[in-house]
């Protein structure tokens, strides 16, 4: 699969001065709907990875505009606020849990980073820090995922070894395997009584935690619910993801539509990390094919990417494609395109080693 430069014109077209706006009206960007932590997280996370890639001082710029943006939106609770009007007003005391796992995933990617400034990283240290606090209130399994991912990149800074953040990892991972078995039989192997969104992240996190403290309960737990999502997503032979329009409750039907495009790039950060630590070239293969959701390889016989925006289209209904391109889409595309990157070239530091 050859890999040219990613196109970024969307991702710089919809972020202004504050950060990255949520939505858009087809390729327009839409401030009626201002921006969301959620997003500028997942947007530092795209900026650091095209920093790192190549290079550019357009980037470090996003990297400084999204770390500020993160500034802005934690509260002194630790948490953050995750809803922002154009007019700069956050419109809630504070956001979702997931919005807190998500931040600290961004968070964390950044510590780790050690190619962005001092600065910057000393920012996300100290934010992530004082988020440390929230942890023990999480319930949601999606957060605790997410939560799980920032504290594995964090973990990697020595001047955070006596936080004892494996500690965290520890705690949450034996929560969502707690969960796991609570939940699965051997018809339904899950974390709960519906898959919904961002499903691989839930095995993926399990992954990552098992990479960092060998427990072989997160392993099997992980590799049991990736198989059993995989015989979903792939059950036509192509990526199809469990549509949001009723998701897919036990025992009932997999919702078909709407298709979005997190699920695809949440699927090939879960196949990379498969691949990193088994090394079965399966799991490239599983990659690419996911990746190829964007490209045409979908249910509509569609291609996701708008050829003059250079933006993502935000998901697949019934009728076609939604022709909005909101910052959730573009970011998932870029996280995916930049992943396969990373994947082609492990797979050849592999082949050497």
């Amino acid at each position: 699969m050859e890999l040219f430069y990613p196109r970024v014109d969307h991702l710089f077209r919809l972020t202004d001065d504050t950060g990255i706006l949520q939505h858009s009206k087809f390729g327009v960007p839409d401030p009626r709907f201002g921006y969301t932590t959620d997003d500028n997280s997942r947007a530092l996370i795209v900026a650091i990875m095209l920093y790192k890639n190549y290079h550019e001082k357009r980037y470090l710029d996003l990297i400084y505009k999204y770390s500020s943006f993160l500034l802005n939106a934690q509260t002194d609770k630790g948490n953050f606020r995750n809803f922002m009007s154009y007019e700069r007003r956050f419109l809630e005391e504070e956001g979702s849990e997931d919005c807190f796992g998500r931040t600290l995933w961004g968070l964390g990617f950044g510590i780790a980073s050690k190619e962005i400034p001092i600065g910057v990283r000393n920012l996300h240290r100290e934010l992530f820090i004082k988020a440390l606090k929230y942890i023990e209130n999480l319930r949601s399994p999606r957060s605790k995922a997410y939560t799980i991912l920032g504290l594995y990149y964090a973990q990697k800074d020595l001047s955070l070894s006596s936080l004892k953040l494996i500690d965290y990892i520890d705690q949450l991972a034996k929560s969502l395997v707690r969960q796991f078995r609570e939940n699965n039989d051997s018809s339904w192997r899950w974390f709960e009584d519906i898959m919904a969104y961002s499903n691989a992240i839930l095995p993926l996190s399990l992954l990552v935690a098992y990479k960092v403290l060998k427990n072989e309960n997160f392993k099997e737990v992980a590799i049991d619910s990736m198989e059993f999502l995989e015989g979903i997503v792939f059950r036509y032979g192509y990526f199809k993801p469990i549509g949001c329009n009723g998701w897919y409750v036990r025992g009932g039907k997999i919702a078909e539509f709407d298709e979005q495009p997190i699920e695809a790039s949440e699927m090939i950060l879960l196949y990379r990390e498969a691949y990193e630590q088994f090394k079965d070239v399966k799991y490239i293969n599983k990659a690419k094919e996911t990746f190829m959701w964007f490209h045409g390889r979908n249910s509509k016989g569609v291609s996701m990417i708008d050829v003059e925006s250079g933006g993502c289209f935000d998901g697949i209904n019934e009728y076609g494609v939604n022709l909005n391109q909101g910052a959730e889409s573009i970011l998932s595309y870029l996280i995916s395109y930049l992943t396969i990157k990373e994947i082609v070239n492990l797979k050849e530091e592999i082949a050497v080693s």
